[in-house]
């Protein structure tokens, strides 16, 4: 099974699948104590925007069994009481498990990943569950969400 190192996130390296910031130190531009704007999530429309939980177990082992996108929003992963791993891959056609990177997010930072990147759920490193608060446009995860079950030779395991 082929091995996937989980590396810590910057600016640098996850510009390909979105953007994020720390929203528990924030940097930049500021008014006192007011950080705004630190990450913008494009919508359209008279959607609704919807923030909702997750509760993600630790696995014994971090196997990534399937991956899903959404063709038509972006999603936002804010890790509230635990530092996740999340796996990406680029927009395609068709998943691309070969291209797939994983990442070391702090929690209290909020992650944005663009339309049609290939994803999965964040996965706790220290404790036997994380809190994740979502962020998608009403009913994204019934009406834009594919989700593709990898077969043997896709899987891989991520390490830290």
């Amino acid at each position: 099974m082929r091995i996937i190192k989980a590396k810590p996130i910057t600016k640098e390296n996850f510009s390909l699948y979105g953007t994020f910031s720390n929203m528990i130190e924030p940097e930049g531009n500021h008014l006192g104590t007011f950080y705004f704007d630190r990450v913008l999530f494009h919508v359209s429309g008279k959607m609704p925007f919807a923030f909702s939980a997750l509760v993600s177990d630790k696995p014994e082992q971090m196997i990534i069994t399937a991956v899903e996108y959404h063709n038509k929003t972006a999603e936002g992963i804010l890790p509230l009481d635990d530092d996740v791993v999340i796996h990406v891959a680029p927009p395609s056609k068709e998943p691309v498990p070969e291209l797939t990177e994983a990442f070391i997010v702090p929690k209290g930072t909020f992650v944005m990943l663009n339309t049609g990147v290939w994803h999965m759920a964040a996965l706790p490193i220290h404790k036997d569950k994380v809190h994740v608060l979502i962020t998608l446009p009403e009913r994204t995860y019934f009406n834009d969400c594919t989700v593709v079950e990898y077969g043997p030779e896709e899987q891989f395991e991520i390490q830290l």
